[in-house]
Parts: structure tokens; C-alpha cells; sequence
């Protein structure tokens, strides 16, 4: 977990190096510092300006990261963050439903209870096999002979 928080600060701190100056301006010094200090060193995340961030396989922690610095420093009014927080909620709406839908556990279970529903409703009857006897071994070898020829 710290390796991750590591790795994401590292890929914050590219990014901010990436911006504009106005934009990283509006970022604290201390904020920036403190990613500075905190990434991890031997991790050089290679961030594509002309990739949208979104498709740059960037640890899960960078995009809240980047969540968190936008409603603190880059959204201009209070409105501007509304949206963008009312965005978040949404996709977490989202996510919550697709979660649900297709969690593991609970396709399992309503899988299993059909099958037991099934088993319920069916009549199952035990067949109880008996050996043959000797001769009717030696009988249907005869036939067999037989229809083969």
C-alpha cells in the first residue's frame, strides 16, 4: 500500500511539472513539496501530454489524488466544484450498481438456488442396477455374433 502511495506521488509530481504555470501556481508550495519529497525515486512514470490522463494506466491513488487537488485548487467557484462533486457521486452510483450486478458471490448464489429450486421440483428416482446372470452374458453374446454377420 505505501509502494502505491509512493508510486502515485511520483506521478503527481510529473504531472505537475507537465502543467502550465498558472495552473501548478494554484497548488501550495508545501503540497508540491511534499510530493517531491515523497514519491519514490527509482519510479519514473512516463506521462503522455497528448494522451488524456484517463488513458495513461495511472495508479488508482493518482486519480483521487488529482480528484482532491482539483476541488482544492483548480475549480474556480464554489458551483464549478458542485459539478465536479456531483460528478464523483454519480460515477460511485455507477460503480456501486455494476458491482452489485456482477459481484462473484451473488451470481453464485442465485445460481445455486435455481439449481436447488431445480432438484425440488424434479422427480429423481434411484435405478438400481443388477449384474446379469451368466446366461443371459452368454445370450447376448450370440446375438452380437449374430448381427454381425
Amino acid at each position: 500500500m505505501l509502494m502505491d502511495n509512493m508510486m502515485a506521488y511520483a506521478e503527481i509530481d510529473e504531472i505537475l511539472n507537465l502543467l502550465e504555470d498558472k495552473y501548478r501556481e494554484k497548488v501550495p508550495e508545501k503540497v508540491r513539496t511534499f510530493f517531491k519529497e515523497e514519491k519514490m525515486v527509482d519510479y519514473k512514470p512516463a506521462i503522455d501530454v497528448n494522451i488524456p490522463l484517463i488513458q495513461q494506466n495511472l495508479k488508482r491513488e493518482t486519480i483521487v489524488l488529482l480528484a482532491i487537488l482539483n476541488i482544492n485548487y483548480w475549480c474556480e467557484n464554489e458551483e464549478e466544484k458542485q459539478v465536479f462533486l456531483n460528478e464523483l457521486a454519480k460515477n460511485e452510483e455507477e460503480k456501486k450498481k455494476l458491482e452489485e450486478k456482477y459481484n462473484p458471490d451473488n451470481l453464485f448464489k442465485k445460481r445455486n438456488n435455481n439449481i436447488v429450486d431445480t432438484q425440488i421440483t424434479e422427480n429423481v428416482q434411484m435405478i438400481e442396477y443388477k449384474p446379469q446372470n451368466l446366461f443371459y452374458k452368454i445370450l447376448n453374446k450370440i446375438i452380437i455374433f449374430f448381427k454381425g454377420k
